[in-house]
């Protein structure tokens, strides 16, 4: 309630004063004479602003189709041409303002006036040439409310209050002003940030030079430095002592060393997979635990794989690195497969390779570099002989292509029409009958 009624008490002073420095104004004709050349400023600004205008947006607006550098300042010039009314004006006053006071000995009306004309500069500017939907929102509620507080005189005293009211958290204090600032400071830091950031990755994107690992290290080394950067500063700006940062970071430098080994080799095994590039997003990979997927993200901590059903495996980085990883490179490399068949003992076994490799070497994916179809005798089995049909594909056999179900398929054709039969496993039973025994 104290602080409730002090504010109110001071508003009302607030409220006073204005009042009689208006009725001051009112009734002195060196404020009247004030009066007018604000208003013969403002009409002849706007007669001006009128007459360039109009030139200025023929001069400056680009064709439509207009690229490159020159074209984007151009255009990027004619979105602050709102401003000349009110800067022009606010020259025009200035200009008068030493007149006024040769002749009145007095320039408080023209003084107002020209915070007034910056006012509406700084409306102009937050309403009309912002774009960006943060940047609007500080124009909006920052920016046009200091320049009102400007305008009527009471930014320093309200600044100085803000200053002087202290906020505790715990051990640590500081003045509403310093965290206003603060907060606005952080945003258009970080805002910053994010634009730098998003600029930095398009640039280091579009350098084809570079394999697609560097690229990604290079875009996260950018991004690191640039928050980084923008932290540092954001301590500095809110009067934070940096050393105490060097110590917390020397503080968490221990704490991953004792408690986040884990996480810090995943991050260190991330750099080495980006550096060295033995696996980049779009390979088709198979862990030693038997996981097979095609890498669809690289993170800080993990790689995710995304399987043929759709699941998603999250894999640590360090497994890449201290476990057998097969890469199958991308989807569009040249891969061995083999399938597996037997036939009867009956059968002309010389036959067999030129049956199925004829009839595999027809599929439209099978390849025929760096060979193609070759048909193996593998074993003799029990009930039949074993054989395997080696082919190449341009591709990964992952459940989507299924190139193996074809080939198996190819196969059963290419025998059945042959002649040759595929058998089921036989066992033999002999039996014996017991004689009698001799007499």
């Amino acid at each position: 309630m104290g602080g409730q009624s002090e504010f109110v008490t001071r508003l009302m002073g607030w409220l006073d004063e204005a009042q009689t420095i208006a009725l001051g104004w009112l009734t002195s004709p060196a404020a009247w004479s004030q009066f007018a050349l604000l208003a013969v400023a403002y009409l002849l600004a706007r007669l001006i602003a009128g007459r360039v205008v109009p030139h200025l947006t023929r001069l400056l607006a680009p064709t439509e189709d207009a690229t490159g550098l020159l074209a984007t300042a151009r255009r990027f010039a004619l979105r602050f041409l709102p401003l000349l009314l009110p800067l022009l004006a606010y020259a025009l006053t200035a200009g008068g303002e030493g007149i006024t006071r040769s002749m009145f000995g007095s320039g408080d009306v023209i003084a107002f006036g020209k915070r007034v004309f910056l006012f509406l500069a700084a409306r102009s500017f937050a309403t009309r040439i912002l774009t960006d939907p943060f940047l609007r929102l500080l124009g909006r509620y920052v920016l046009i409310p200091v320049a009102a507080l400007y305008a009527v005189g009471l930014l320093d005293d309200i600044t100085a209050r803000l200053d002087q009211t202290i906020v505790a958290l715990g051990n640590i204090r500081f003045s509403v002003l310093a965290l206003i600032r603060g907060v606005i400071a952080g945003g258009l830091l970080f805002w910053l940030g994010s634009w730098s950031n998003r600029q930095s990755s398009t640039y280091i994107t579009r350098q084809e030079e570079l394999r697609p690992a560097m690229r990604q290290l290079a875009v996260k080394a950018a991004e690191i430095a640039i928050f980084g950067t923008a932290f540092l500063l954001l301590m500095s700006i809110m009067g934070i002592d940096l050393t105490a940062i060097a110590v917390l970071g020397g503080a968490l430098g221990v704490g991953i060393g004792l408690g986040l080994q884990q996480i810090a080799a995943n991050f260190v095994s991330g750099v080495i997979l980006l550096l060295e590039g033995q696996t980049t997003v779009g390979d088709y990979v198979e862990l030693d635990g038997g996981e097979k997927g095609t890498i669809v993200r690289m993170t800080a901590r993990a790689c995710i794989l995304e399987t043929f059903d759709g699941r998603w495996i999250v894999v640590p980085n360090d497994h890449f690195v201290t476990t057998r990883v097969v890469n199958y490179s991308d989807q569009g490399s040249r891969n061995r497969y083999e399938a597996l068949f037997s036939v009867a003992y009956e059968t002309d076994l010389n036959q067999v390779p030129e049956v199925i490799e004829s009839a595999v070497a027809k599929l439209p994916f099978i390849l025929s570099e760096p060979s193609g179809p070759d048909v193996e005798l593998r074993a003799f089995g029990e009930s039949a002989v074993d054989f395997a049909v080696e082919y190449w594909v341009s591709g990964i056999d992952d459940g989507r292509n299924k190139y193996h179900s074809q080939v198996m398929f190819a196969v059963w054709n290419a025998l059945k029409d042959a002649g040759i039969e595929m058998p089921y496993p036989h066992r033999v039973v002999e039996m014996r009958g017991s004689g009698a025994a001799p007499g």
